[in-house]
């Protein structure tokens, strides 16, 4: 009988280790951007991920001005947002978002890529979206995302 057991190692919130990542949108299309930004914001690329835990990193996203869109999306996406009052219904397309908003793009898309939990609600304060080069976290000495 072989007595050797594996056991898988669970992660504790606090032994998580977290890095900070900086990430150039420029000329990068937002769904593909955002895919890899969601997965290191979850803590998937790490082999210590649990799914209960969060494990995952923080993001800086600059340049969100220059992300871009494939085919009509830029036309035809629409971004909705509603007061709760009656007639207080607002729909925006991605070029309209794009020139008022532009970090609210890249925001929106990660946040549906992340679970609609308190866990997903966590993990979205470490994303930290900027129009421009410059961002005011070098103090954490962020490093480039591959």
């Amino acid at each position: 009988m072989n007595t050797l057991s594996y056991k898988t190692k669970s992660a504790k919130k606090e032994e998580v280790e977290r890095k900070w990542f900086v990430v150039d949108a420029q000329s990068d299309v937002v769904g593909r951007l955002s895919t890899k930004i969601a997965t290191v914001l979850r803590g998937k690329h790490k082999p210590s991920y649990t799914p209960h835990v969060d494990t995952g990193d923080h993001v800086i996203v600059i340049n969100a001005e220059q992300a871009r869109f494939s085919g009509l999306k830029m036309d035809q996406k629409e971004y909705i947002t509603y007061s709760g009052y009656p007639g207080g219904q607002k729909k925006r397309t991605a070029k309209e978002q794009m020139a008022k908003k532009p970090h609210a793009v890249i925001e929106s898309a990660v946040r549906g890529m992340l679970p609609k939990t308190k866990l997903g609600r966590q993990m979205i304060k470490k994303l930290h979206v900027y129009t421009g080069p410059n961002h005011p976290h070098a103090a954490q000495k962020p490093e480039e995302l591959k």
